[in-house]
Order: C-alpha cells, then structure tokens, then sequence
C-alpha cells in the first residue's frame, strides 16, 4: 500500500533542522510521491530544488494570495521561468483568500487570473488556495478564465456547494488534516465527490490531523487522512490509497 501527499511544504523553514532525515522516514514508510508546492518565488525554487534532489518528489511554482503584498505583477513572468523545470507539475498555490486579507481584494484577483494566463500557456493544471472567498473563485474559475487543464482545490473547504461547483467545473478536490478534527464534519463533503476526483494531502507542516494535532504535521500523516475517507465512503483504505495514488499521478500527468 502506497500513498501520494499531493500537497505538502517542505520548503517550510519548520523542516529546516530535520528536513533530509524526516524524508527518507517517510518515503520508507509508504509515502512514495510527494508535492512540494511553492507559494512566492523563493519558495517556489526551493520546491524545484528539493524536486531535484528527491527522485520522488515534484514541485509546483506560483504566488499564494498571502504573498502578494511585496510582489509585482510581472514577477509571474519568474514563475514562469521557474516552471520550466520537468519537475514542475503544477502552477500554485494560486487563487483568493479574504480570511487574512481584505483589503487587497482585486489585487489578488490580478494575481490569479494571470497565473491561470501562466499555466494555460505551459500546458499545466492549477492549485487553488482558497479561504473565505468562495463566490470570487467560482466567479472566475466560470466567467473570467477556466483553466485548460484544471487543476486541484487544495486543503479543500469543507463547503458542500463550492465543492458540487468545482467538480462540475472538472476540478478535483484534496483533503487534508482538518477532516479529522473533531469539531469538523465532512462527511456531506467527502461523499460530494466522485472517487476519481479526490486527493489527500497533509500541507507539511500545518493541519496535522488527530490525534497528533498541535505538532508538525509530515506525510506519514496522510494515512490519517485516507482512513477518514475511507471511512466516509465505506471503502477499504488499500483502495482509496490506490485510487488517490492514481488520481494525483494523472491530474499532474507523472
């Protein structure tokens, strides 16, 4: 049994002490292909770095809603150097988020729209972050631009609705750590989407699931996460890893 962490930060200064060690733990332990995704331009080459340097991990490159503040417009066009390399599967993390920002509203609209304009132009699939901003994402993803190759709400909302929208509009949708919260209910979310669009994902080093939660979250947790999904949708966890495994490779077409 094996498992993909589609969406993870190792290119997060909390790995910084342990990083090598922490990765060949978790590769050992089933965890065979991992995401690092970027969200500003350093990150962004760290990922590509670490992609590199790791035969099983890949990177995607983009500029995150929260990094927008001291950033131009036209450093996209870095990200689209960045993105030249082969271990780039993906342009994000991309997309809107009013919970920490609201007062920047278009300006992270711009920066959106114009990395969708990215990843069309090198035939790649999008990671949207997407926090309290579900309307202007929908918006956009039907009206303003829909992405050639779609791509994957990542940390998904547990939000019913914009869940049925995006799996209309060919998205797939990732699960992290937070269904496992004891506070939260996925089940209606969960059972929303269809088994050939779901991902799981930790985001390493943050939303580390129960009964683990409040330490740094790495990819031997995903396991918790398939095993809520599993749970959900009444399937043995052998098949949803086997199905997510198989998902992540063809929505980042590895």
């Amino acid at each position: 049994m094996e498992f993909f962490d589609s969406h993870a930060h190792y290119n997060d200064e909390r790995f910084e002490q342990d990083r090598d060690e922490i990765l060949k733990k978790i590769y050992h332990e089933n965890v065979t292909k991992i995401t690092c995704a970027g969200y500003n331009i350093q990150s962004s080459k760290f990922a590509v770095e670490l992609s590199d340097k790791y035969d099983f991990m890949y990177a995607t490159a983009g500029i995150s809603p929260n990094d927008i503040e001291n950033t131009k417009l036209s450093d996209i066009n870095e990200i689209g150097e960045i993105a030249q390399n082969k271990k780039v599967v993906a342009i994000g993390e991309i997309g809107l988020d009013y919970y920490w920002n609201k007062e920047n509203k278009e300006m992270q609209k711009q920066f959106f729209i114009k990395q969708i304009e990215l990843a069309d132009s090198l035939d790649l699939p999008i990671v949207i972050h997407c926090r309290d901003a579900v309307m202007d994402t929908l918006e956009i993803l039907k009206h303003v631009i829909n992405p050639k190759k779609r791509g994957i709400f990542h940390c998904c909302m547990l939000n019913k609705e914009l869940i049925k929208e995006a799996v209309k509009l060919g998205f797939y949708i990732s699960f992290s750590g937070n269904i496992t919260f004891k506070n939260a209910k996925p089940q209606d979310s969960v059972k929303e989407v269809p088994i050939d669009k779901i991902l799981i994902e930790t985001d390493s080093p943050y939303l580390t699931p129960e009964p683990f939660r409040g330490t740094r979250n790495d990819s031997r947790n995903v396991k918790l996460v398939a095993q809520k999904i599993a749970e959900i949708k009444g399937i043995a966890l052998e098949e949803i890893s086997k199905i997510t495994y198989e998902n992540a490779k063809h929505i980042y077409k590895i």
